[in-house]
């Protein structure tokens, strides 16, 4: 499914239960998985790729936390609202299902949950989606709840 609004023009009420929205895709390099890991989080498995063929995972892999960073640029680029962004409170239930490794082709599917108004203040509202994180295979590797505060369109016009 396609949303209606372009993403420069995207409001809460364009944000409907049910929807399921897939798109992206980004590669997963293996220069980036051993900086990213060097940096932040530093196990062999992330950051030796000799070390790594003796781990549990037989090889190297991506921290989780990259794989959500890059789920987030996906996510940024294709679903969130570039005009009417609010923030966002938090995230829920993030697990790493799958490793990710050097060479796998990440996209991203986003299934709307709820979009609930808000009464106390009316020019926004909040969005919860299920967010699953897909390789080249169609196996999820990441999935995790996100909570999205939008502007309402009756706010204003994009800009």
């Amino acid at each position: 499914m396609t949303f209606v609004s372009p993403i420069t023009d995207r409001w809460f009420e364009d944000y409907i239960p049910g929807a399921v929205h897939e798109f992206g895709s980004i590669a997963v390099e293996e220069e980036e998985v051993i900086a990213f890991a060097k940096r932040y989080d530093p196990q062999d498995f992330h950051t030796d790729p000799v070390a790594a063929r003796d781990t549990i995972f037989g090889g190297l892999i991506a921290s989780g936390w990259q794989t959500a960073g890059l789920m987030m640029r996906l996510y940024a680029d294709h679903y969130l609202t570039k005009c009417a962004s609010l923030a966002s409170p938090g995230v829920d239930e993030l697990r790493w299902k799958q490793p990710v490794r050097p060479g796998d082709t990440l996209s991203v599917r986003v299934t709307i949950l709820d979009a609930v108004p808000s009464k106390s203040k009316p020019d926004r509202g909040v969005v919860t989606s299920f967010i699953e994180v897909l390789n080249q295979n169609t196996e999820v590797v990441l999935s995790m709840r996100a909570v999205n505060m939008i502007a309402r369109r009756s706010i204003g016009i994009c800009t």
